[in-house]
């Protein structure tokens, strides 16, 4: 076997040191998943009723991708400058038109639709990418108590 030549140049794939999680799941990873997150935002920097409410949002967002999703997704957890930022995709056939437009509280009685309400609610920032191939949903957190806007 032979060497490659020693003066060709070399590709180095930098690792981020700000990416968390990347993983696949399915809902027997679920509950993993969540304690992974909640380890993660606490180490960096997220506690008490903030650490909380994102870890629910993070588990609304992964539960939504097992029911409506097609069983199981993709997890991204990741921290940029003063902000944790969670991306949850699945392969679903896509948030409809109309219910992506609904931002109203779901009923107090009413058994589904809060995933998504929730989630909003409970962090900083949410951004969704629907098609027929997917959705995408990203949420964040500031990483400051002065970086919070209550809804």
């Amino acid at each position: 076997m032979m060497n490659a030549d020693p003066h060709a140049p070399r590709t180095v794939v930098p690792i981020d040191p700000a990416l968390l999680i990347a993983e696949a799941f399915d809902k027997a990873q679920v509950t993993e998943i969540r304690h992974s997150v909640a380890s993660c935002a606490h180490a960096s920097g997220l506690a008490g009723q903030r650490l909380d409410d994102f870890v629910l949002a993070v588990n609304e967002l992964i539960t939504n991708a097992v029911r409506h999703g097609g069983g199981r997704g993709w997890l991204r957890l990741w921290q940029e400058p003063g902000v944790l930022v969670c991306e949850v995709a699945d392969h679903g056939r896509g948030i409809s038109p109309q219910r992506l437009g609904d931002r109203r509280r779901p009923a107090p009685d009413t058994a589904g639709g809060w995933g998504l309400w929730l989630a909003r609610e409970l962090t900083d920032a949410m951004e969704i990418a629907t098609s027929g191939a997917g959705t995408t949903v990203r949420i964040t957190a500031g990483l400051t108590a002065s970086d919070h806007t209550p809804r």
